[in-house]
């Protein structure tokens, strides 16, 4: 498969020879979905602080006014139903929209780690990182360890991850995958010096769509993340775990950090 750089916003990954696997259109597919939704569910609880507070001061204003003035009383009637009709559009629509992921359905397994590290790595490298020139590495500290979980979700995430840092990086440049496990959990980090330049060139190929990558750049919020790396949050969620995105300090690394408890249990 191969795709022009002219391509649609959902399509636009590449340039012109840049070929892409089954595997990774799949994962880039994957990847919008949970961006998708992610979008959805932070337009969700955004919206609702502020529609609750109109809701709350539409009461006051009606205690305050006078309750014989029909065009009062129809104003502020109005302004009531207009914040619940914006709510029922809330859950009838926007928070509809992101059930797939809300509930997300994980195959439990057991299954050896390294494996799975050298397997994702190997796509990366394939699908993104030697037509960028940057250099993607392991540094493990495992052996023969297991975990419970869904085997597939888990490489998606770490498939995101390495994409991302690879998307961000100059050429020449070398990624970081370095992984451990404790009596408890794994711990997955990505490390690399994010380029600002790199992430947005249009000359260079890419697998992430334009619009997500521009974001990722934008301040964010404490403890959220960039849309992009959505898949990565719920997945681990999902597990038990938990997911993290660093901010790294001028001239420092960035870090993308993965925890799974090593018998993950469902908390979709």
């Amino acid at each position: 498969m191969t795709t022009s750089s002219t391509g649609t916003a959902g399509e636009q990954p590449v340039r012109a020879g840049f070929a892409v696997s089954e595997r990774t259109a799949h994962l880039r597919a994957e990847t919008a979905l949970f961006m998708r939704d992610h979008v959805l569910s932070l337009v969700s609880h955004d919206l609702r602080g502020p529609l609750n507070a109109i809701h709350s001061w539409a009461y006051v204003l009606e205690r305050k006014l006078d309750a014989n003035d029909p065009n009062s009383q129809r104003a502020v009637t109005g302004i009531r139903n207009g914040v619940d009709q914006q709510v029922k559009l809330l859950e009838t629509i926007v928070d509809a929209t992101r059930a797939e992921t809300k509930a997300l359905a994980l195959a439990y397994a057991p299954f050896s780690l390294h494996p799975l590290l050298d397997e994702t790595v190997d796509e990366v490298r394939s699908g993104l990182a030697r037509s960028r020139g940057v250099e993607v590495t392991i540094d493990s500290q495992l052996a023969t360890e297991q975990l419970n979980g869904d085997r597939e979700r888990l490489a998606a995430a770490l498939w995101v991850m390495l994409t991302f840092a690879v998307e961000a990086s100059a050429e020449g440049a070398t990624v970081t995958l370095a992984a451990r496990a404790d009596a408890r959990a794994w711990h997955a980090t990505v490390t690399f010096s994010a380029n600002p330049d790199a992430l947005q060139d249009p000359a260079l190929p890419h697998l992430l769509e334009a619009f997500a990558r521009k974001q990722s750049l934008e301040p964010r919020e404490a403890k959220r993340i960039a849309w992009v790396l959505a898949l990565c949050k719920r997945v681990a969620e999902a597990h038990g775990g938990s997911f993290d995105q660093g901010e790294p300090q001028a001239g420092d690394c960035a870090t993308l950090t993965l925890r799974v408890p090593l018998s993950a249990t469902a908390n979709a």
